[in-house]
């Protein structure tokens, strides 16, 4: 019996269509991250890039616990001295409430060149519009 390797699907991959108002956000990035992946399809391998589309909607309304609002940071650094930049989660919810999601599924993905391959196919928007209708994103509860 020969070893099955899965192929690249290319373009025969499925849109799935995620809300995330009122999911916590912790839950919803692996669940995210795990559609990115392929991991839930019976022909996965972790060296084959075999997962969806991913567009999520309602990025501003998802949930953090506990004291997260205020207590957790964001930082980022400009590659200058003095250069680091720190916000608390309540001041990224307010200016940019996708890279919220977009960093903890980014977290959670394998940090080689397939994660560079997976993140692109994350769209990620704050309200509850998205411009893919041409795609037909089939409505996904993920968690």
């Amino acid at each position: 019996m020969k070893t099955f390797l899965p192929q690249d699907p290319g373009t025969k991959r499925d849109w799935l269509l995620v809300d995330a108002a009122d999911k916590p956000m912790g839950r919803l990035a692996v669940a995210i991250a795990n559609a990115l992946r392929g991991k839930n399809k019976p022909t996965f391998s972790p060296c084959v890039d075999t997962g969806d589309f991913v567009v999520v909607v309602n990025a501003d309304k998802v949930k953090l616990t506990g004291s997260k609002e205020t207590g957790k940071i964001y930082q980022r650094y400009s590659g200058w001295r003095g250069g680091r930049r720190v916000s608390t989660a309540a001041e990224m919810r307010e200016r940019h409430p996708e890279r919220m999601l977009t960093q903890a599924v980014r977290g959670m993905l394998p940090g080689n060149h397939l994660c560079r391959r997976m993140m692109p196919r994350l769209r990620v928007y704050a309200g509850a519009e998205h411009p893919h209708q041409a795609q037909q994103p089939r409505k996904v509860e993920l968690i």
